[in-house]
């Protein structure tokens, strides 16, 4: 059986490089947090692992009775942003809420620091493997 560094890295690469979308989604709400009608948006985790996996499966129909794969997963394009439901509205039409986005932009700083770790961890014991423990 081949390993593979795709299943190797355990995804930990792909989230890094949606923690590093998502950062930039964040300080771009951050910087036009004064602009007006500027729309506060996001990017959702679940809608890109559901892409990621959708193109990992392959589903094989033995019957008739079996959905399609179409059916089964909902159109979800990760390339999309989604807006972000203001929690209290602004007279200009700005829904950036400076709190909540530099809370998000932290967690979200966070999680990528974790992601980071994880797959250095993941590299090293790699490296390990490769020269027999030494």
């Amino acid at each position: 059986m081949a390993i593979t560094f795709e299943g190797a890295l355990a995804g930990h690469d792909k989230t890094l490089l949606y923690r590093s979308a998502r950062s930039a989604v964040l300080a771009n709400n951050i910087a036009n947090a004064d602009t007006p009608n500027f729309k506060a948006r996001d990017i959702s985790f679940e809608s890109m692992m559901q892409d990621a996996t959708r193109n990992q499966l392959s589903m094989t129909a033995t019957s008739d009775k079996h959905f399609s794969k179409s059916s089964v997963f909902s159109a979800v394009d990760s390339d999309e942003l989604l807006y972000r439901t203001p929690s209290q509205p602004s007279i200009d039409g700005n829904t950036v809420d400076m709190q909540r986005e530099q809370a998000e932009f932290a967690q979200n700083s966070l999680q990528f620091d974790t992601s980071f770790l994880f797959l250095d961890r993941k590299i090293s014991g790699m490296k390990k493997a490769l020269s027999g423990g030494q």
